[in-house]
C-alpha cells in the first residue's frame, strides 16, 4: 500500500509543481503525443499517477484483492482521470470569448476630459470601453477645459483620438 500512496503524493506534488511552474516544462512531451495537443502534458500525467496510487491503495485497502488487481483498477482510473483532463484543458484553451478591442472601437463612445485639450494640441481624456476605463491622448480642433463630456469622432492611432465637446 506504500507504494501506491507514494504514487498519489508524487502525482499531487507533480500537480502543484506544474501550475507553480507554469509552462516552464510544457512541451516536454509534446513530440511522444504524436499529435494528440497536450495528451501528455504535466496535468494529465499528475492525473494519472495520483489516480493510479489513490484508487490502488484504496483498493488494495478496501478489498481482499491483491496489488496485481489494484493496480489494474487505480491504472483504469488513471486513465480516466488523464483523458478527463486533457479534455477539460483543450475546452479551456479553446475558449476565446471575444476578439481584442481595436481603436475603431472607441468611435462614437463617450468620455471626459482628464488633461485640457488645446488647439492643435494633445490632452487627454478617459474613455469607457467593455466597461473598462481607457486613458487616451486627444486632439480636437477647439480648446476643450478639463472636466468636459466629450465624444470621439474618429481614431489617429492606437493611443489617440480626435474628440468633440457633447452639445447640450
Amino acid at each position: 500500500m506504500g507504494w501506491f500512496l507514494g504514487l498519489g503524493i508524487a502525482g499531487v506534488v507533480l500537480l502543484v509543481l506544474s501550475l507553480v511552474f507554469d509552462g516552464v516544462l510544457e512541451g516536454v512531451f509534446d513530440g511522444l503525443s504524436g499529435g494528440l495537443d497536450g495528451f501528455l502534458s504535466l496535468p494529465v500525467i499528475a492525473g494519472f499517477v495520483s489516480m493510479l496510487g489513490f484508487v490502488g491503495a484504496i483498493t488494495l485497502g478496501t478489498t481482499g484483492l491483491g496489488a496485481g488487481a489494484a493496480t489494474g483498477v487505480g491504472t483504469v482510473a488513471g486513465i480516466g482521470t488523464g483523458w478527463l483532463t486533457w479534455k477539460l484543458s483543450r475546452a479551456l484553451m479553446r475558449d476565446g470569448a471575444s476578439d481584442t478591442p481595436r481603436g475603431e472601437d472607441l468611435v462614437g463612445s463617450s468620455g471626459s476630459v482628464v488633461t485640457a485639450v488645446p488647439v492643435g494640441g494633445y490632452g487627454e481624456v478617459l474613455l469607457y470601453l467593455g466597461g473598462q476605463p481607457l486613458k487616451v491622448a486627444a486632439k480636437s480642433s477647439t480648446p476643450i477645459a478639463r472636466g468636459t463630456e466629450v465624444w470621439v469622432e474618429s481614431v489617429l492611432t492606437a493611443t489617440s483620438v480626435v474628440v468633440r465637446p457633447v452639445d447640450r
